[in-house]
């Protein structure tokens, strides 16, 4: 029977927080068809671009996936480091230590290796990315629904840029996020799929690109978190910071 994806798009459009599981008769069964989902849900919204969740083993142990996630991104939820946001306005919300690329060309729907990836990379970033654990039980969610639920993004806060390739190597910077000024994760790059941009060529190959019709260019793409999520219980400061990039701060008042 041919999947809608209407149905599903609108049950998380309305549903209250923390989900429970989607009805069967409507729920997504693949990864394909939770990429439907999320195309549905974007209707007429500005892409800004992606993010990739579970790139890293952690993340991926943390979340039960055996592989990556991508979710697709509101223009209007990216915002300039430095941005003040309302606590009360997430449900559960957490704070995520990425590296962010902007593309330079477009990258169509298909399979390429993380050399062809990195020659479309413009600039390179320290980013926040904001999840909501929305989730009464992320188990009998399941991995299709999440993934049309956006792999808990909520917005991403990005660093100032620097142009890309130049001499920096992604695999090997190393990366920290603070809450207040304490130290609460840190990581490498090379923890994202190895390469980076390893994890771009992933993207671009993925149920979550083809159904969006490909990567663009001027796109943000955030390469997963080299930590696991911090889930945060007030309002407070957090700040990513990688060698050699700007940080990036966001403030929850």
């Amino acid at each position: 029977m041919t999947f809608n994806p209407s149905g599903a798009a609108k049950a998380l459009a309305i549903a209250s927080r923390p989900f429970a599981p989607l009805p069967a008769d409507i729920a997504p069964r693949t990864e394909a068809e939770g990429a439907a989902v999320q195309r549905a849900r974007a209707g007429t919204q500005v892409l800004g671009g992606f993010k990739i969740g579970a790139t890293t083993t952690k993340m991926q142990a943390y979340l039960g996936l055996s592989a990556p996630a991508a979710g697709f991104m509101a223009a209007r939820n990216i915002h300039p480091s430095g941005t003040e946001l309302r606590f009360a306005d997430f449900h559960r919300p957490g704070v995520e230590c990425e590296l962010a690329v902007r593309l330079a060309r477009d990258l169509p729907p298909q399979p390429i290796t993380a050399a062809d990836a990195a020659k479309a990379v413009l600039e390179l970033m320290a980013a926040i990315e904001i999840v909501e654990n929305r989730y009464a039980d992320l188990k009998a969610f399941g991995t299709p629904s999440l993934i049309a639920d956006q792999v808990f993004h909520a917005a991403a806060v990005l660093g100032p840029p620097e142009l890309y390739p130049q001499d920096i190597d992604s695999r090997v910077l190393a990366g920290r996020i603070t809450i207040d000024d304490e130290l609460r994760g840190e990581g490498l790059g090379a923890d994202l799929l190895g390469d980076p941009m390893a994890a771009l060529a992933w993207l671009a190959g993925s149920p979550v690109a083809a159904a969006f019709g490909g990567l663009k260019a001027g796109q943000v793409v955030m390469l997963g978190s080299v930590t696991p999520p911090i889930w945060l219980d007030r309002p407070c400061r957090a700040r990513v910071e990688f060698a050699r990039l700007e940080p990036v701060d966001v403030v929850f008042d």
